[in-house]
């Protein structure tokens, strides 16, 4: 008899024994390895985790204590184990279930998750909330290695363990250890300091000393002499010196062993840090040899691992291949990515270029700075991050970067939408922030050709700060390159015609092109002629250029994959009406929202930004005008 369909939250767990539990996480294995083959989705993470979530939902019950996640896309078995199993078959589809956690899907998602090195603050912030409001329940926070490379995840540490709130924080190591272990003493003792018994046997000692004269310093002194004792024969952790109670290692995929250290944990009143060892893609062969390809993937064959799908080249593919073309002319060129040289492309260049690629780990405000400091010395920095990453380091573009002009290139990847991963990696923020820093040059290219044009020109010519942005996955129609090396792009931008009408303009940038083209040429049919101007420049916009080539009719569209606020229209608007006050200038955008989860196409349409959403609105507003 199965036993997952039976299971929707701590109290069946808690009714289970050892061996149901253990059967429990072989279905959830073989669900998630058939389940992900049909939508997509992250497996390897999910995978490592089995055991490690039915410890956590067996001892606690999420729908009270809090459970936060660090990135969150290692979340799949929390949902199952509460209450979401039907929803799988709708994963980060448009309007079904993300592949994130999300309070509004349910009470037992905690907080929203997406970006790394943040649940220790949030979940320090959940623990003096309930202490503030003299309430009861437990907080945890569930941290990988890699978001534990994030500086802000030790910034939360060191503060919680100054709090002394009651808190648990589970570390979930699945590649390497944070300190190295020293043989069967460490392990003997590391498993002694872990037990109920010792814990209660250090607590009544300490008990007893305070009630005595003199007690105090004696305990002073006998725990000085401890610690030097265990440093002896134990290294201490950098969690021990914080202040926090370390437990662990433990194995994380022995279930009745995690389950006994959490009840451990549950019970101490301070601050305590778990320390996990896991494996990824743990149960299903093909992702324990490769879990970087099952990290994030699409359909595939369930019996073989194999994708469906033949994997096309991407911009991020276009991207490391021309890096490692400039690379090879050029000594001062270096990368930098912050633990994604793959999702980026830079596993080639890594591989030819090793000591000129730096991964930073999880650490995106110190990779442009460092950048800048790369940049002051003579070297030539192309920091290389995901739109929605980037902007964690805002500040340090501007103050790094910016105020001394330097010559660091930024490889915008991921930017305008990025479909089913969701409100928390959409990049629809970038143009809005970027053009908010002085002198920095932001191209947007409509190919990939056009693309390794750009960053040609960026990386060898470009004197200033300079962006290329570009979108996630491959080319449209649109394959042609543009680009003018030439042009005096710095100081007055670039524009590019497509398409002459006399009716009305529209007026876009990036692979957007591609569903104004279709849009233009369906409005066509219909006897409306539209000009269709692409801009190469974000930055300084060309004004002058755009008048010149608009139509005979002085009514403009501006189409934008960005969010409200963020892009163009406004500024572009006010310039046009200096010189054409009686022009009228309408526009698309995402809206002022965070956009949602969902594949491209449904979310081009949801957004009024595909083919014929975009005629039918301008033909509406044309009509609306006469």
């Amino acid at each position: 008899m199965r036993i997952l369909p039976n299971i929707n939250g701590h109290e069946d767990l808690a009714r289970l024994n050892d061996q149901q539990r253990a059967d429990l996480c072989d279905e959830i294995r073989s669900f998630l390895v058939s389940s992900v083959s049909q939508t997509g989705g992250h497996l390897a993470s999910n995978l490592g985790t089995v055991e490690l979530t039915v410890a956590i939902e067996t001892v606690f019950n999420t729908m009270e204590d809090r459970l936060v996640f660090d990135v969150g896309h290692q979340s799949y078995v929390h949902k199952l184990l509460t209450g979401r199993q039907a929803d799988f078959e709708h994963l980060r589809q448009f309007g079904g279930m993300s592949g994130f956690p999300k309070p509004h899907e349910s009470q037992a998602d905690a907080f929203i998750a997406g970006h790394a090195s943040s649940s220790v603050s949030i979940a320090l912030g959940m623990a003096r909330a309930r202490t503030l409001r003299n309430e009861n329940y437990h907080v945890i926070a569930l941290i990988g290695d890699g978001a534990a490379t994030g500086g802000m995840a030790y910034e939360g540490l060191n503060d919680a363990a100054v709090s002394k709130e009651p808190m648990i924080v589970i570390l979930n190591d699945n590649e390497m250890s944070i300190d190295r272990n020293v043989g069967g003493i460490a392990k003997h003792l590391s498993h002694l300091r872990s037990t109920d018994d010792y814990l209660q046997l250090k607590h009544r000692y300490r008990s007893f000393l305070k009630k005595i004269p003199g007690g105090n310093g004696l305990y002073l002194f006998s725990s000085r002499v401890k610690n030097r004792i265990k440093r002896l024969l134990l290294p201490t952790t950098i969690f021990e010196n914080m202040g926090l109670t370390y437990l662990g290692p433990v194995d994380g995929h022995n279930l009745p062993d995690l389950v006994d250290l959490l009840r451990v944990a549950k019970d101490l009143k301070s601050p305590v840090l778990i320390h996990v060892l896991t494996k990824k893609g743990c149960g299903y062969r093909p992702a324990e040899e490769n879990p970087s390809k099952f990290h994030g993937i699409g359909r595939f064959d369930p019996a073989t691992g194999e994708a469906y799908a033949a994997k096309a080249t991407t911009f991020s593919d276009s991207f490391g291949q021309t890096m490692v073309e400039l690379a090879r002319s050029d000594a001062r060129l270096c990368a930098i990515t912050a633990a994604m040289p793959g999702g980026t492309g830079l596993l080639n260049y890594r591989e030819e270029f090793p000591k000129r690629l730096f991964d930073v780990g999880i650490a995106e405000e110190h990779a442009v700075s460092m950048a800048g400091g790369l940049a002051k010395q003579g070297m030539t920095p192309v920091v290389a991050l995901y739109s929605t990453f980037l902007q964690r380091a805002y500040d340090q573009i501007m103050q790094d970067v910016g105020i001394l002009g330097l010559h660091v290139v930024f490889a915008v990847d991921r930017a305008g939408l990025v479909g089913d991963d969701g409100e928390t990696h959409h990049g629809t923020f970038d143009v809005g922030f970027l053009r908010q820093v002085p002198g920095m040059t932001i191209l947007s290219p409509v190919s990939m050709a056009e693309q390794q044009d750009m960053l040609r020109w960026a990386v060898k010519q470009c004197k200033g700060p300079v962006a290329v942005r570009y979108p996630r996955g491959t080319d449209g129609a649109y394959t042609a390159s543009d680009w003018n090396p030439d042009d005096p792009v710095a100081s007055v931008g670039a524009v590019k015609c497509h398409r002459k009408g006399s009716d009305v303009t529209l007026i876009t940038y990036g692979t957007l092109l591609n569903n104004v083209i279709s849009a233009a040429e369906l409005l066509a049919e219909q006897g409306i002629q539209a000009t269709v101007l692409r801009l190469q420049t974000l930055s300084k916009l060309p004004v002058q250029q755009i008048i010149e080539q608009m139509s005979a009719n002085h009514h403009v569209v501006i189409l934008e994959e960005i969010s409200e606020g963020s892009g163009i229209r406004q500024d572009l608007a006010w310039q046009i009406r200096q010189i054409l006050p009686a022009c009228r200038i309408d526009g698309v955008d995402l809206g002022h929202c965070f956009a949602v989860q969902g594949d491209m196409n449904a979310l081009y349409k949801h957004y009024g930004l595909d083919a014929v959403s975009i005629a039918d609105y301008v033909r509406e507003v044309l009509t609306h005008e006469s």
